[in-house]
């Protein structure tokens, strides 16, 4: 006969306690991510891989994006950067370095990436102006006094005169400043080409020393005193005066090129990353009146009209011709810089000392 229920307190005891404990037990396990390791998890951080002469705009816009982005999302995001020749640092991104967003200075270190298969096929569509935020031109940054009476690009061919200009097989300043010297003997040539390479080639019987990279060549001409005139971006030569306490001026020659730089994401590397979301706005809000503002303040065109209408007198006015004269990038990397190309035709095995 069972035994009443008053007669088995033992069993029922025994299940209530086996249950609490258990119940407990689950209650205070760890959780797998403390409050500092999901803080640490929603903390973001993105390469920048960018050119030569960005070094001091980016380090000033990094610091106000993170700010900006911290108080949309309430997420810290650390930006670290890599500067160098624009087209060494396109190789160095197709060759492992994982990159989020690149900045570069021609269109066509991107197209090389996106060929890669790092970036996808459209990224200029993506973001206004063709993807690029700011323009520049190229300038010549003269010693005080303009000792050698450079006025124009016909002065740079004249005997004696020593040109610094980085290497555009590496550089997109190199290349621009290639560009804009050609592009000036093609105007003033009736569209020559055989007189444009006439004159191309006797500027680069000038130029002593072919830096990688656009800082390079600057400080070639500043700091080692080495030539006359200096190809620069114009950005970087008004740094330039700014830090050379006088011993520095520029000249802008009758024309010159209109220098692009565009940027892209880096579309393998932020979905192994996971950080799409923040490197496409930390593209966009270079756009952004801050954006604007921060890169006009470090001397590249603003393209918003407000911000370029501010900062106008740092900004003379030069006739400018862009790179449809020469076909567009695509044409003009394959025809001017690719190896065998024109440049190589014309400096030979000095292009890789």
């Amino acid at each position: 006969m069972p035994l009443p229920l008053s007669r088995r307190p033992f069993p029922i005891l025994f299940g209530l306690a086996a249950l609490l404990l258990s119940s407990c037990a689950q209650k205070t396990q760890p959780s797998s991510q403390s409050p500092q390791s999901s803080a640490a998890a929603g903390a973001k951080t993105l390469l920048n891989v960018s050119y030569d002469p960005t070094r001091e705009f980016y380090q000033d816009y990094n610091a106000a994006f993170a700010k900006y982005w911290k108080g949309k999302t309430g997420q810290d995001v650390t930006i670290r950067q890599s500067h160098g020749g624009s087209g060494k640092q396109a190789r160095s991104v197709i060759d492992g370095s994982e990159a989020d967003v690149v900045t570069l200075g021609v269109q066509s270190d991107i197209d090389a990436i996106q060929k890669a298969g790092l970036i996808n096929a459209g990224w200029q569509s993506k973001l206004p102006n063709d993807s690029a935020p700011y323009t520049s031109t190229v300038v010549f940054l003269v010693r005080k006094g303009n000792p050698k009476g450079i006025k124009d690009w016909p002065d740079l061919v004249k005997p004696g005169i020593g040109v610094i200009t980085p290497n555009p097989k590496t550089s997109s300043g190199g290349r621009w400043a290639y560009l804009a010297a050609y592009g000036y003997a093609l105007k003033t040539n009736g569209n020559n080409d055989a007189a444009a390479r006439t004159y191309i080639t006797q500027l680069y019987k000038n130029v002593p020393k072919l830096d990688s990279g656009a800082r390079g060549s600057t400080e070639t001409f500043t700091k080692n005193g080495v030539g006359d005139v200096l190809l620069a971006w114009e950005n970087e030569a008004q740094l330039a005066v700014q830090q050379g306490a006088g011993q520095y001026e520029i000249v802008r020659p009758s024309q010159s090129i209109l220098a692009e730089p565009p940027v892209a994401v880096v579309d393998k590397n932020v979905d192994k990353h996971g950080t799409r979301d923040v490197a496409t706005e930390y593209l966009k809000h270079l756009y952004t009146e801050e954006g604007q503002t921060i890169a006009a303040k470090h001397f590249y065109r603003p393209r918003l009209a407000s911000v370029a209408k501010q900062y106008a007198s740092q900004f003379p006015n030069i006739p400018l011709f862009d790179i449809g004269l020469f076909g567009g990038w695509p044409t003009a990397q394959k025809t001017h810089f690719a190896d065998g190309g024109v440049f190589d035709q014309i400096y030979g095995n000095q292009s890789r000392r």
